[in-house]
């Protein structure tokens, strides 16, 4: 069966960092070809990834992961109905969710021990965070005072039991109309899987090309109050970090994609065309997006040295095996260039050997002179062609009207 797979295969160097730690505040590491590298989870990389795509999507094409799904929903009813106390919008959302998701959700135990906290009542939270677009948390709203416009949980109630319709639009509610970041990156309801939703995106654990080892950066600070006479810092103290040249692949199965923002479509909007605009968004998201871990602390915003995206028409493929023997550094030093002619060599090796078709689109996305080796990979691009050229690939492959043949 002829799949559509978009590959992104990206080489980018991260100075003294600590973009991603682990439990004892050490960047995090992994083993691989017998030596210890760099490594940048893929939790980290999609949660920077789901940030940066609120500078290229509308909220409305977004969703929000959270426990506090009573609260997100109460929002939107009283956006609905003003006239609602807030006390009241909370309990109905709160039932709206346990109808919706079957989830238990329950008024976590208060923390707090001073008179103010004893009496301030804590917002109903969910079990587990669970992850809702803006547009489904909108119909739940409504569907919430088509059952009980005075916001009467009896009446809502009663909705329930003796509307079999309207139980099923309500649970419906939470079904359709996927935001493009649930549709990448899935959904899990653990009190009812039907809801789940398989993401249609995978994304690797960013690994160094080379060794890396992890250095303390002993620091001290000075009171700034303290007299001229009185020596010492006023809090001293030891910060965890690497620098590493790292290969980065993520892949998005645009079928599936497509088949989770099926629904919903907009008037006049053609099927293909929300595909189009979550992979375009994807694709500068991960590019573009960097982990913040520490990011006041060593200030280490590089972009990308080279990106390379493949269209599939059979399966995903990671090049990391061509950094499997770690990369030594240069004469002159840095990693970069030696990395690049290793992929160079290693990718057409790769895909001759195993008869991987060669009329693919291939677009090569580069920055300096160390990069050329990927020059003859495919088409040359800048980051702007690079997401159009990917949108009328996608509309070519999935059938939009107009598109080449």
């Amino acid at each position: 069966m002829t799949r559509t797979i978009l590959d992104i295969h990206i080489l980018q160097s991260v100075p003294p960092s600590n973009l991603n730690r682990d439990d004892t505040g050490t960047p995090k590491s992994a083993i691989y070809g017998g030596v210890r590298r760099a490594r940048v989870s893929s939790q980290a990389w999609k949660r920077a990834t789901r940030r940066a795509f609120a500078d290229l999507l509308p909220p409305s094409e977004l969703g929000v992961r959270t426990k506090k799904v009573a609260d997100a929903l109460a929002e939107r009813i009283n956006d609905l109905e003003p006239s609602l106390e807030a006390s009241a919008s909370v309990d109905l959302a709160t039932e709206v969710m346990r109808a919706a998701t079957g989830s238990k959700i329950d008024s976590p135990k208060r923390r707090g021990k001073g008179e103010a906290e004893a009496e301030r009542e804590p917002s109903p939270e969910s079990s587990y965070l669970m992850f809702l677009s803006g547009r489904q948390l909108d119909a739940l709203a409504v569907l919430a005072l088509e059952g009980s416009p005075d916001g009467d949980l009896k009446a809502f109630k009663e909705a329930l039991k003796n509307n079999k319709e309207y139980k099923a639009r309500v649970r419906d509610a939470v079904d359709s109309r996927h935001s493009v970041d649930i549709a990448l990156f899935g959904r899990m309801v653990a009190d009812s899987p039907d809801l789940n939703v398989e993401g249609a995106t995978q994304v690797a654990h960013a690994i160094g090309v080379h060794p890396s080892e992890i250095e303390s950066d002993y620091f001290t600070a000075v009171d700034d109050r303290s007299a001229d006479e009185e020596s010492g810092a006023g809090m001293i103290g030891t910060i965890d970090f690497n620098s590493a040249t790292l290969y980065r692949y993520a892949a998005v199965d645009l079928d599936e994609l497509h088949h989770n923002l099926g629904t919903g479509l907009q008037e006049n909007e053609h099927p293909t065309t929300p595909v189009q605009k979550a992979a375009s968004a994807f694709l500068e998201a991960f590019i573009t997006s960097l982990p913040t871990g520490k990011i006041n602390t060593f200030g280490n915003h590089t972009l990308p040295a080279a990106v390379i995206v493949k269209l599939r028409s059979q399966r995903p493929i990671s090049f990391v095996g061509a950094f499997e023997e770690p990369v030594r550094q240069a004469t002159e030093g840095g990693y970069v260039r030696e990395s690049c002619k290793r992929l160079a060599a290693y990718i057409p090796d790769l895909e001759r050997q195993y008869g991987v078709p060669d009329n693919q689109p291939t677009w090569v996305f580069r920055v300096g002179e160390e990069t050329r080796a990927l020059a003859e990979l495919g088409t040359e691009v800048t980051l702007g062609t690079l997401t159009k050229a990917v949108e009328d690939a996608v509309a070519e492959r999935l059938g939009a009207p107009g598109s080449a043949a």
